[in-house]
């Protein structure tokens, strides 16, 4: 860190973006300039792991540097305690002028004429230009949410918010176009926030926390047309028909589509062309985000910013994308569900082109933005500031043998049945642990050098008792330390 002046932090958070998303992170169809840049010129991290598949309990964790259980908030549909310290609470405290736009979903989301809008703790953020997603179906849009920022930047402009079914397939839809997307909205109400603060003196922090390419699928047409062009050269999932055989039951479920009451899509009931149409518009979502993204980081440069701010990006989890027979999320921890990118770019204060090989784990981030404005650390935080790490003064391997995921119902169940699910991975192994499901599979075990794709599950192997014994015993050990350090210990009796 070697400006004297405190940087200001644009913190961009995608939802349901996994790792291999970007051309930097070896995405060869994607264009993705934007970002590429940012990490190519900044810090970018290969193996960075939320602390939860799903939405809330992941974006708690991140907010606050303490896992998920420990938040409190450790499902969708919970919301966060009041006492909880969020990042941006922290800092507004510390003088920071803190400010919103896009989705938070700390808390309860789902629209409810008795539940309007999502409610907020003290989380710090006094300019909050909130919008949860773009209407996903008649029911909410007749429901307005009025303070819905995107609804009414809309209906500012006279437009009218439509999908329209692709002809191949019901799991994708055309959006509107580019200018009126969710995702524009947001780098339209960003910049012009960071058009204001030019203004000020006081240092920033915004969250900008897009919809895309989270599902449905719905990308503008003029950038799935490109896709679609060379959609026999898109590869199909990562499965192998009959892997799920010895994985655990609620995959299964998932897979034929009847996980959650059928709000999954049926991987076996679809074509080679609908999946690759599918990944056809995801990729057309993540264009667009790069597209925006690069809007918001010329409103920086232009405003004379540039320098002496912080950009983060990252996303909340991944998205299976019928890998393993499998799309959307769950309590599923393959690496397409947990892995996401992780890019730290700062021109004041951080390396140009370092690439960090190290686990690390999102719960991170919380501490190293602290570090980085020399901010104390929250006596409840849990999470390993990534300073030491990036500076050099300690080697890649040393910041975290292992990583640690947990999905306790995180993302509702099955006629009745609750997945409790936790997470272990190191460089070389990943297990994966059911509670409370005897007599089926209750377990995963994959060798990440043999079989990097997670296919073949060794859990009930004979050549791989040792090893499971060993990552069950990380497990314990990573499951007692995710215990509150609040409140702290006064003395010594």
């Amino acid at each position: 860190m070697s400006t004297g002046e405190r940087p200001n932090i644009l913190w961009l958070c995608a939802d349901q973006q996994r790792f291999d998303t970007l051309g930097v992170y070896g995405n060869p169809y994607v264009e993705t300039p934007n970002l590429d840049r940012l990490a190519t010129e900044g810090v970018m991290f290969d193996h960075a792991y939320v602390q939860s598949p799903v939405c809330t309990p992941s974006r708690a964790s991140f907010l606050t540097g303490r896992y998920p259980r420990t938040t409190r908030a450790r499902q969708n549909g919970q919301s966060i305690p009041p006492d909880e310290r969020l990042v941006p609470r922290i800092l507004a405290d510390a003088g920071y002028t803190c400010g919103l736009v896009g989705k938070l979903h700390l808390s309860a989301a789902h629209p409810r004429p008795h539940r309007p809008v999502e409610p907020r703790i003290d989380d710090g953020y006094s300019w909050f230009s909130w919008s949860h997603q773009p209407p996903p179906n008649a029911v909410q849009a007749a429901m307005d949410w009025p303070t819905n920022s995107y609804t009414n930047w809309l209906r500012a402009r006279g437009v009218e918010f439509e999908r329209e079914t692709h002809p191949d397939t019901d799991e994708v839809q055309i959006g509107v176009a580019e200018e009126h997307q969710h995702t524009t909205w947001c780098a339209d109400t960003a910049s012009d926030f960071v058009e204001t603060m030019a203004g000020f003196t006081q240092p920033w922090l915004l969250s900008v926390n897009f919809y895309d390419p989270h599902h449905p699928f719905d990308p503008p047409k003029e950038l799935l047309d490109r896709y679609i062009e060379l959609l026999d050269d898109i590869p199909l999932p990562n499965y192998v028909p009959g892997e799920l055989d010895t994985k655990p039951e609620f995959q299964r479920w998932h897979h034929e589509g009847t996980y959650q009451g059928a709000r999954t899509i049926a991987y076996p009931d679809r074509t080679d062309r609908e999946h690759r149409v599918m990944r056809a518009a995801y990729w057309a979502m993540i264009d667009l985000l790069d597209r925006q993204v690069g809007r918001i980081l010329d409103t920086l440069e232009r405003t004379g910013q540039r320098a002496n701010t912080i950009v983060v990006f990252h996303a909340d989890h991944g998205e299976l994308l019928g890998d393993h027979g499998l799309y959307l999320k769950g309590p599923h921890f393959y690496d397409p569900a947990v892995r996401v990118p992780l890019i730290l770019n700062w021109p004041a204060g951080l390396p140009s082109g370092r690439r960090v090989g190290s686990l690390v784990e999102l719960v991170d981030l919380a501490p190293t933005l602290l570090d980085a404005v020399r901010a104390e650390p929250e006596p409840g935080m849990q999470g390993r500031s990534l300073w030491p790490l990036i500076n050099g003064s300690i080697a890649d391997a040393e910041h975290r043998d292992d990583v640690y995921a947990e999905s306790y119902n995180a993302g509702g169940d099955h006629n009745g049945e609750r997945a409790y699910v936790t997470m272990v991975r190191t460089a070389e192994h990943k297990a994966v642990v059911v509670h409370g499901h005897p007599g089926d599979v209750d377990g995963e075990l994959y060798d990440l050098i043999d079989d990097p794709g997670e296919n073949v599950n060794r859990w009930d192997d004979p050549a791989y008792v040792d090893v499971k014994v060993r990552m069950l015993r990380r497990m314990v050990d990573r499951m007692a330390m995710t215990v509150d350090p609040l409140p702290e210990r006064d003395d010594v009796w």
